[in-house]
């Protein structure tokens, strides 16, 4: 129980809080003690009339000379001090000493007048002032000398003073250990609940989130720990629909393949070349999807390997474009290429940007009709959602006529295995991981990629490449492009 952190800080509240009240306690004891037997001796003082006698004696003679005769007159004074029949709640001598303006001692009951000493600063405070004309000519002290007893009334009244200050402590402590307890959980209640989530959340339970509350602190590890635990669980999701998605991409082939051999040894097919290289066929289909997701797996993990070098991007775009000629051609597409001039060199592979070009372009003439029209346009472009601000980039855009993207499937676009069109995927070959792998190629160059489409106003898509020389190893932010 001990070990329990809201224990411990309450303890903690109530040590700090005990050991304060009882340091308060006895340096207000002290100062108690000693302010009570100044505040008796200036009572005693007073009911002596010294004051008025003194401010008579100055305002006659004009100086101190001889002072010694007033407190003389005064009954049971002599050069020891006051008798033990004085009034008051004093059991022994009161010293009196009177001082100039400068804190020099002019007469003392104890020491005798005429002493060269200075009354300290604590003392000044507590002197009384000898005004005479609205002026102080010098100050009066009374104080009991160390030794002098104080009446039962008075020992009684600093008992009872004694008695509160430990009442106020003991109620001080307690409030103390009430206000800990509080305090401490209200700390850690919060820590509790974002301890349990992490514990559902590593027993496999992704979907456990923790209450945002408490300080700022700890309702700020709460919301990190809630994002951290959304990721997972959407990366969870992801990894599922991904295993699901690459278990299904791979039934078809090999379901091809199991089902060919199989009728070839039941001898329903003839062993002849035609029906081996329709295996053949999906054996290829099956190497591709393997050698996409690896390649696609070595682009998100930061480990695909770019030739970087000053790159000509209007020569990557006339080399795509000779590249798909013959098939615009059988298609009766028209391919149109726009370059703004003077286009800067790109820091970029040039093998992994053609890439991606050429699956832009493959995508734009599989859903362009015939007689439409696919461009590709390069020109300088600001990209201001990058990591590094304001830099310079050249954007490519491959933008086409076909029948566009519905606005709910744009989210998806760059997802591993989607296709608008599931029933296409066999007849054209295609694994369903192009446009996700072309995405991460451009992030690995430092640029970013997007789409804008609206159902039957075809698809734009694009993507950017900054153009200096500078270190491209920033991580960049997707996001839609304005054109």
């Amino acid at each position: 129980m001990i070990r329990r952190l809201w224990v411990q800080l309450a303890l903690a509240f109530a040590l700090v809080t005990t050991l304060s009240v009882l340091l308060t306690a006895l340096l207000a004891n002290m100062r108690a003690g000693a302010d009570f037997r100044a505040f008796l001796a200036q009572s005693q003082a007073q009911q002596l009339d010294l004051l008025p006698r003194l401010a008579a004696y100055y305002a006659t003679h004009r100086d101190w000379d001889g002072v010694e005769t007033v407190f003389a007159s005064i009954r049971g004074m002599g050069p020891r001090g006051m008798g033990p029949g004085s009034p008051g709640m004093l059991r022994g001598p009161l010293e009196l000493v009177l001082t100039d303006t400068e804190g020099r001692v002019i007469y003392s009951s104890a020491a005798g007048s005429g002493t060269a000493a200075r009354l300290n600063r604590d003392d000044m405070r507590q002197a009384m002032p000898v005004i005479v004309d609205g002026t102080t000519v010098g100050y009066l002290m009374a104080r009991l000398q160390r030794d002098t007893a104080l009446s039962t009334a008075a020992q009684r009244f600093l008992a009872e003073l004694n008695e509160t200050l430990v009442q106020a402590g003991l109620l001080a402590t307690v409030f103390g250990l009430i206000l800990g307890i509080v305090i401490a959980r209200s700390l850690t209640t919060p820590i509790d609940h974002l301890a349990r989530a992490a514990r559902r959340l590593a027993s496999g339970d992704l979907t456990r989130r923790a209450p945002v509350a408490g300080p700022v602190e700890v309702a700020s590890a709460a919301e990190a720990f809630n994002a951290m635990a959304a990721s997972l669980e959407e990366a969870e999701q992801a990894r599922r629909r991904l295993l699901a998605d690459i278990a299904h991409e791979l039934r078809t082939p090999l379901s091809v393949i199991q089902g060919n051999l199989r009728a070839l040894l039941d001898d329903v097919f003839p062993l002849e070349k035609d029906e081996i290289a329709t295996i053949y066929d999906e054996t290829l289909l099956l190497s591709r999807l393997v050698a996409d997701l690896r390649e696609l797996t070595l682009a998100e993990a930061g480990q695909l390997r770019l030739d970087l070098a000053p790159v000509d991007v209007a020569g990557v775009v006339a080399q795509s474009m000779a590249l798909f000629t013959a098939q615009a051609l059988e298609k009766q597409v028209t391919l149109h290429t726009e370059c703004e001039p003077d286009l800067p060199p790109v820091l970029a592979d040039a093998d992994r940007i053609a890439q991606a070009l050429n699956n832009l372009l493959s995508n734009a003439l599989r859903y362009t009709p015939e007689g439409g029209t696919v461009r590709i346009i390069a020109s300088r472009a600001r990209q201001s959602v990058c990591t590094v601000p304001e830099t310079d980039m050249i954007c490519i855009r491959v933008i086409d006529t076909g029948p566009g993207i519905p606005a709910a499937d744009l989210p998806r676009v760059f997802d591993r295995f989607w296709r608008a069109d599931r029933g296409r995927a066999r007849a054209h070959g295609g694994t369903g991981l192009g446009l996700a792998i072309a995405r991460q190629l451009v992030l690995a160059h430092g640029g970013a990629m997007g789409v804008e489409s609206e159902p039957g106003k075809g698809a734009c898509f694009w993507f950017t490449l900054p153009v200096t020389p500078a270190p491209v190893t920033f991580q960049p932010r997707d996001a839609s492009y304005s054109w």
